[in-house]
């Protein structure tokens, strides 16, 4: 059953009898990078002010622009409008300065699956962010236990893991650490319905419920090209028509980022020990490689300028 609509004023009247600020006016979001734009577009679509910080002026500018194409795309197909594309960057500031974070609500973090540099960015936030701020980690495979752990608010450390791409994917996971408290909780849920996404909750544990499930089916497709079975293409046929899929699987890693897909298996093969997350050995070639899917150019496939196949 779907969720009701979203009452921004009944929240309002449920705020104020709380007596605490629950709603999310502003959001700040670390890394710019895919999951950052995607992540930054759909806020700024609810009508929400953002905030996306990068580390240099030049990555700044290549997220702007690769927001922008994307959009574009979506213009020519007569899905968005030129004035929904104005109104979205309007909301959206852009900035190398971390401390534009401290009159934030909510900061996402939005980087690479990698434990060091989303411990050291939940440092920061946690310096800069006002007392009452949530912190949030897009980590699809990480301990929000472990990362709430540094900073000064663990009842206010959260996961939100939003599936790629971000803006179609009507999906968020929200993901409770030991210390996240049910307010947090709460909150998340709510802002998640103000973003129209299902939310659904879950308990901290390596892959939570999507990255578990659909790992094994990703490595298992590259198994089955790796042996010589069948091409991509058709491995990905197969899946679409036969079992009602909108990409197949190598497509859809192509889509994720190979690097990512990679990163994720690791950490589940490292944490669980089980064969089925051990990454083909034909996904490590294409990362050592650098190509990366779609973001690249080239990956199970290669891609045109537009991020459309290129038929063999």
């Amino acid at each position: 059953m779907q969720e009701e609509n979203f009452n921004i004023n009944d929240y309002l009247k449920r705020s104020a009898s709380t007596g605490s600020l629950d709603i999310i006016n502003s959001v700040g979001i670390i890394g710019a990078g895919v999951m950052g734009q995607g992540i930054a577009q759909t806020v700024s679509g609810a009508g929400i002010e953002v905030v996306v910080i990068e580390k240099t002026n030049e990555k700044i500018e290549y997220a702007k622009n690769s927001l922008s194409d994307e959009i574009d795309n979506e213009i020519k197909r007569w899905s968005m409008t030129n004035s929904e594309k104005k109104a979205i960057f309007s909301r959206i500031s852009w900035s190398s300065n971390p401390e534009l974070l401290s009159n934030t609500d909510i900061i996402i973090e939005a980087v690479d699956e990698d434990f060091d540099l989303k411990k050291n960015l939940f440092l920061l936030a946690d310096k800069v962010a006002k007392k009452e701020a949530i912190l949030v980690s897009n980590t699809s495979t990480l301990s929000l236990t472990k990362l709430s752990e540094f900073t000064s608010r663990p009842d206010k450390v959260i996961g939100m893991h939003f599936l790629n791409p971000v803006p179609k994917r009507p999906l968020v996971e929200i993901v409770k650490g030991l210390n996240t408290s049910a307010q947090t909780v709460q909150i998340c849920k709510d802002f998640a319905k103000r973003l129209n996404k299902t939310a659904i909750e879950v308990y901290e544990y390596p892959g939570y419920v999507t990255t578990r499930s659909i790992v094994p089916l990703l490595n298992e497709a590259m198994y089955i090209l790796l042996e010589g079975i069948a091409s991509a293409r058709d491995i990905d046929t197969a899946m679409k028509i036969g079992y009602n899929f909108q990409h197949g699987p190598l497509e859809m890693a192509d889509m994720m980022g190979l690097d990512e897909v990679l990163a994720w298996m690791d950490t589940l093969w490292k944490t669980l020990g089980e064969p089925r997350y051990r990454a083909c050995p034909i996904l490590r070639k294409l990362v050592r490689e650098r190509k990366l899917g779609k973001k690249t150019g080239q990956g199970f496939y290669q891609y045109d300028s537009n991020g459309k196949i290129i038929e063999n």
